[in-house]
């Protein structure tokens, strides 16, 4: 069976981008981190090569954290393993309003 690959790259991130093609609902990746952990995840959604999946469940609000950086707020409930992009996260950089 061909490996699928997330990859979490800093400590405080809780999401992990996907390194393989063809994630769909139901599939289980291994995530690896840069201490040489892994944990099989199995994803919600299908799942574009590049894009993230979230480490654990994360509540509506909670910033979104790829690469030790936020990247934005989850717009609603994300469940682990979950695909994460625009239709549950919401930018916050250039908004005027924080």
């Amino acid at each position: 069976m061909e490996l699928k690959l997330a990859l979490k790259v800093d400590d405080l991130d809780n999401v992990a981008t996907i390194f393989a093609n063809d994630i769909t609902d139901g599939t289980v990746v291994e995530v690896r981190d840069k201490k040489g952990t892994n944990e099989t995840i199995a994803v919600i959604g299908n799942v574009p090569y590049g894009h993230k999946i979230a480490l654990r469940d994360i509540k509506k609000g909670e910033r979104i954290m790829k690469y030790g950086e936020c990247i934005g707020a989850a717009s609603a409930d994300i469940k682990k393993g979950e695909y994460v992009h625009v239709h549950n996260l919401e930018a916050l950089r250039g908004r005027g309003d924080l």
